[in-house]
C-alpha cells in the first residue's frame, strides 16, 4: 500500500512538473521578449523623454510684462496716485531669436529622438542575440543530456547485474569497479550539462519574463538542415548590409550628425537676440498718454560663444573618429564570424549525414555483443567513452554552427541564416 502511494505521488509530481513547462519556438520567445522584457520597457521611456524635449524646444520664451504706478505724489501729498491725473506706465516685450537659433535647437532635439530610438533598437537586438544563444544552447544541451542519460541507464543496469555476479564470486571486483567508474564519469558530465541548462533557462526566463521553464522547439525554418545547406552569401554583401542596418554603427553615425547640429546651434548662439515690445506712459514721457515702441539687442563685445563653439567642433571630430572605428570593428567582426562559420560548416560536412544514426546502431551492436560476451569489458567501456564524446562533440558542433549564424545575423541586423 505504501509503495502504491509513493508511486502515485511521483506520477503526480512529474505531471505537474511537465505541465509547468512550455514549448516555444525562438520566434515565440522573441515575441515574449518584446512584450515583457523590463529593460525594453524602461528604454522606451527614454524615447518618450526625447519627444518631450522636442516639444519644449519648439516653445518660445514667454512675453515679459512690466509696469509702474505712482507710490508717493509729493506735490499733492497723495499716495498711490495712479488715477486719471496720476502716473502709471506699462510695457510688454518679446524675445525674438535671430541667427536660426530656434530652428537649430529643434533640429538637435529631433536628432536626440533618433538616437533614443536607435538605443532602443540596440538593446532589442542585443537581447535577441542573448535569447538565441540561450535558446539553442538549451536545445542542443538537452539532446546531449538525453543521450548521456540513456547511456547511464544501460551502465547502471549492467552494474546491478555485475554486483550480483561479484557477490557470487563469478566476476572479479575490478570489472564492477570499472563499470562504476564509467557511470560516475557519465553522471558528473550530465550534472555539468544540467547545471548549464538551468543557468541558460534562468537567462531565457529573465529575457522573456516567462513564469515557467521554456522547452525550445526548432521549427522547419530554423532547423539544422536549412542552415547547413543554405549557400554562403558573399561576405562583401553582408558587410554592405551591416553598414546600412547595424544599429551600433548607425548610432555612431547619427551621433556624428547630431554633433554637427550642435555645432551649428552653438554658432547661431553667437548672434545676438532682439527684444521688441510696446510701452505706455501716462504722464512720465514727452507726451501725456505716450505709446512707444521698445527694442533692445545685446552688443557682442565680450561673449561670442567661442568656448562652446570650440567644444562642439571637438565633439564633431571625436564622433567622426569613433564612427570610423566602429565601421572597422563591424567589418572585421563580420569577416571573422564569416570565416568561423565557414570552417564549422566544412568540418560538419566532413562527417556522414547519418553519423548519429550510425553511432546509435554501433552502440546497440556493442551493447548486444557485450551481453553475449562477444566483447570484453575493456573494449565495451572504451567504446562507451568514445561514443559519449562523439555524441557530445557532434551536438556541440551543431550548436556552434547555429550560434555562429546568429552572430552574423546580429552583426548585419538581418536574418541571413
Amino acid at each position: 500500500m505504501r509503495r502504491y502511494l509513493v508511486l502515485l505521488f511521483l506520477l503526480f509530481f512529474l505531471k505537474n512538473n511537465l505541465s509547468a513547462q512550455q514549448q516555444l519556438t525562438v520566434t515565440q520567445c522573441e515575441e515574449l521578449l518584446q512584450k515583457n522584457n523590463l529593460y525594453l520597457l524602461a528604454e522606451q521611456y527614454n524615447i518618450d523623454a526625447s519627444k518631450a524635449a522636442l516639444i519644449q524646444a519648439k516653445i518660445w520664451e514667454q512675453p515679459y510684462f512690466s509696469g509702474e504706478i505712482n507710490a508717493i505724489n509729493p506735490a499733492d501729498n497723495r499716495y498711490f496716485d495712479a488715477g486719471k491725473n496720476g502716473q502709471k506706465s506699462f510695457a510688454i516685450q518679446q524675445l525674438i531669436y535671430l541667427g536660426g537659433k530656434k530652428r537649430n535647437e529643434v533640429a538637435f532635439a529631433k536628432s536626440n529622438i533618433i538616437l533614443s530610438e536607435l538605443q532602443y533598437e540596440q538593446l532589442l537586438r542585443s537581447l535577441k542575440f542573448q535569447l538565441a544563444q540561450s535558446f539553442y544552447t538549451i536545445y542542443y544541451d538537452q539532446i546531449k543530456a538525453n543521450s548521456i542519460r540513456t547511456q547511464i541507464n544501460s551502465i547502471d543496469s549492467l552494474t546491478k547485474a555485475y554486483e550480483t555476479q561479484v557477490s557470487k564470486g563469478n566476476i572479479p571486483l575490478k570489472d564492477l569497479v570499472r563499470l562504476q567508474s564509467l557511470s560516475i564519469s557519465l553522471k558528473n558530465e550530465l550534472m555539468e550539462i544540467d547545471k548549464n541548462i538551468l543557468q541558460e533557462q534562468q537567462n531565457l526566463r529573465l529575457l522573456t519574463s516567462a513564469e515557467s521553464p521554456i522547452i525550445p522547439i526548432i521549427s522547419d525554418t530554423n532547423n539544422m538542415a536549412t542552415l547547413l545547406n543554405k549557400p554562403m552569401p558573399n561576405v562583401s554583401n553582408i558587410e554592405q548590409l551591416a553598414v546600412e542596418k547595424n544599429t551600433d554603427y548607425l548610432y555612431y553615425q547619427k551621433v556624428a550628425e547630431s554633433n554637427e547640429l550642435m555645432l551649428k546651434w552653438q554658432k547661431s548662439m553667437a548672434v545676438p537676440d532682439l527684444n521688441i515690445g510696446a510701452a505706455y506712459d501716462q504722464r512720465g514721457g514727452a507726451f501725456n498718454n505716450q505709446v512707444g515702441l521698445t527694442f533692445g539687442i545685446p552688443l557682442p563685445l565680450w561673449n561670442q560663444n567661442k568656448g562652446n563653439i570650440q567644444a562642439a567642433k571637438v565633439q564633431v571630430m571625436q564622433s567622426k573618429t569613433l564612427k570610423e572605428q566602429k565601421l572597422q570593428e563591424l567589418k572585421y567582426g563580420i569577416q571573422t564570424s564569416y570565416e568561423i562559420l565557414q570552417q564549422q560548416r566544412n568540418l560538419y560536412h566532413q562527417f556522414s549525414v547519418n553519423v548519429t544514426q550510425n553511432m546509435q546502431k554501433v552502440y546497440e551492436g556493442f551493447l548486444y555483443n557485450f551481453h553475449k560476451k562477444n566483447v570484453s569489458l575493456i573494449e565495451f567501456t572504451d567504446f562507451m567513452e568514445s561514443y559519449n564524446q562523439t555524441i557530445v562533440s557532434f551536438n556541440e558542433m551543431k550548436k556552434n554552427i547555429v550560434v555562429s549564424g546568429e552572430n552574423i545575423n546580429f552583426l548585419a541586423n538581418e536574418k541571413i541564416f
